[in-house]
């Protein structure tokens, strides 16, 4: 029972729009009293667990075994009495070596008239063909969905950067290295979580709406609660809300949470990203340094095999132990002079207008600092580095150094020239605590658009007492553009955003 025909302006139409061709064939199946999308299909096997039961499988050898499998169509030959279907499921491709012999005239003219994009379940023996390929030969194919659109030509064509962004689900179809970058994505996040609840970690979930934006400096996305009649923020960060969790005796959680920071868009940002934060009572700086260096590499050997990477093109190697460096030593080489805080401000800023880094008038001694360290080291950094001594002013949630009250116990863990991770010894002290929100206040009404507000409740936890304790954040994205060698983190995120799209159809 054949689907193509077609009369009159109905045919002509068909042969310049194959989407209409498409519509003609479900309509004339429609008619045929076929349901082209039915509820169910039950299955018995996969693509990968055939290949892997009959790989000794001699050519020309039929099994016996009758299975039931499905899957898209993603590829289609005819050879006169013979059609053979390329069938992909989750697990992988597996031939369907379809002849009007086994499956009835009636039933492989149907098979001729599929088209590649079309879900199909199959019930047939399983065999190799005299060419030696591991087939189903089917004596029913049965249609599950109707494809309207054609797939990209070849099913492996499609290499527009944004069409592929924009219509992931045809870049999922038609690029497996894609699907592979995802199913490691998939991995490295199940490996994080196993590797943390193996240290004693609880997974916990914290509100994704805030009615104070904190826990990271950055601007907030804004949105209306009607019933509260208020405005609340999607969140920066779970930070506070994780450590209020500390407060309340829980001395070992994490979360891998979705955040959201109203910014501009990179091959480095997204305004929607993953991270994982982890808190851990009673250690500090150098216990998340351990813990982060042992996880990263626990993850690295689980899912890619191996601590030897290349990164667009440069070696990685994240083998132990990983280099510790402060940032003032760092500016300070980068620059070609000692780069303290004894320098007036500003010396600082007219050291910042040498190097062609930006400046605004706001901005005190640890901020400029910051900023040296930003524009003209951090590209720089191979890595895996540890990078130490963050100043106070741009860290306002890190424990004060105990050596330098300009400096905190924060690192960042820089690799190819990116931020992976940042960690803090946390600041526990609810009067230092308060003093440093009413500056990131100041800071905010004197025009630095991502300074802290002041979270009066978060204030009144540490009131309660918080013990000490260690934190630590890591960007999954850029971890996974890491561990997967992706240029951008749209090649690491399933839908990453994009501007409105101009449709001609």
């Amino acid at each position: 029972m054949g689907f193509s025909d077609a009369s009159g302006e109905n045919e002509r139409q068909a042969e310049l729009d194959p989407v209409a061709a498409r519509r003609l064939k479900l309509s004339a199946i429609r008619d045929a009293g076929i349901e082209p999308y039915p509820a169910r299909y039950e299955v018995t096997t996969s693509a990968r667990e055939l290949h892997e039961r009959h790989a000794d499988l001699e050519p020309g050898v039929s099994t016996g075994e009758v299975v039931r499998l499905a899957g898209r169509v993603v590829a289609k030959r005819d050879q006169g009495r013979i059609t053979f279907l390329v069938l992909r499921d989750g697990s992988g491709e597996i031939q369907l070596f379809c002849r009007p012999d086994s499956m009835g005239e009636q039933a492989f003219e149907f098979v001729t008239d599929l088209d590649a994009g079309d879900w199909v379940g199959t019930e047939g023996e399983v065999m190799r063909t005299r060419r030696g390929e591991l087939s189903v030969a089917p004596t029913s194919v049965t249609l599950l969905s109707k494809s309207l659109r054609p797939l990209p030509e070849k099913y492996h064509g499609l290499t527009d950067t944004e069409t592929r962004y924009r219509q992931r689900y045809v870049d999922l179809i038609a690029n497996q290295q894609v699907r592979q970058v995802f199913e490691t994505r998939f991995r490295i996040i199940a490996s994080m979580r196993r590797f943390l609840e193996s240290r004693g970690f609880i997974e916990v979930e914290t509100p994704m709406l805030h009615p104070v934006p904190g826990g990271a400096a950055a601007r907030p996305f804004v949105t209306r609660h009607n019933a509260l009649d208020m405005d609340l923020f999607l969140r920066i960060a779970p930070e506070l809300y994780l450590k209020r969790l500390l407060v309340g005796g829980f001395e070992r959680v994490f979360e891998i949470n979705r955040s959201f920071r109203n910014e501009g868009m990179s091959p480095r940002h997204n305004p929607e990203f993953t991270m994982l934060e982890a808190y851990q009572a009673f250690t500090d700086l150098d216990g998340m340094m351990e813990l982060t260096e042992s996880m990263v590499v626990s993850i690295a050997e689980e899912v890619l095999g191996t601590l030897s990477l290349e990164y667009q093109g440069t070696q990685v190697e994240l083998a132990r132990p990983w280099q510790r460096r402060t940032l003032l030593d760092l500016v300070s080489e980068a620059c070609g002079t000692e780069v303290s805080f004894d320098m007036t401000l500003s010396e600082l800023a007219d050291l910042c207008r040498s190097k062609q880094v930006p400046i605004q008038p706001s901005w005190g001694k640890g901020k400029l600092i910051t900023e040296l360290f930003e524009k003209l080291v951090e590209p720089t950094l191979a890595g895996p580095v540890f990078v130490t001594g963050y100043p106070l002013e741009t860290s306002p949630l890190a424990r004060r150094d105990s050596d330098n009250p300009e400096l905190t116990g924060r690192f960042e863990l820089i690799v190819n020239g990116r931020e992976i991770a940042n960690s803090f010894s946390e600041l526990v002290d609810p009067i230092d605590q308060r003093e440093r929100f009413m500056a990131q206040a100041a800071a905010k009404v004197a025009g630095e658009e991502e300074a802290m507000s002041v979270d009066e409740d978060y204030l009144r936890a540490m009131e309660y007492g918080m013990p000490p304790a260690g934190g630590l954040g890591i960007g999954i994205d850029r971890l996974v553009m890491l561990l997967t060698d992706s240029a951008s983190i749209r090649d690491v995120l399933l839908f990453p955003h994009m501007r409105p799209e101009l449709r001609d159809d």
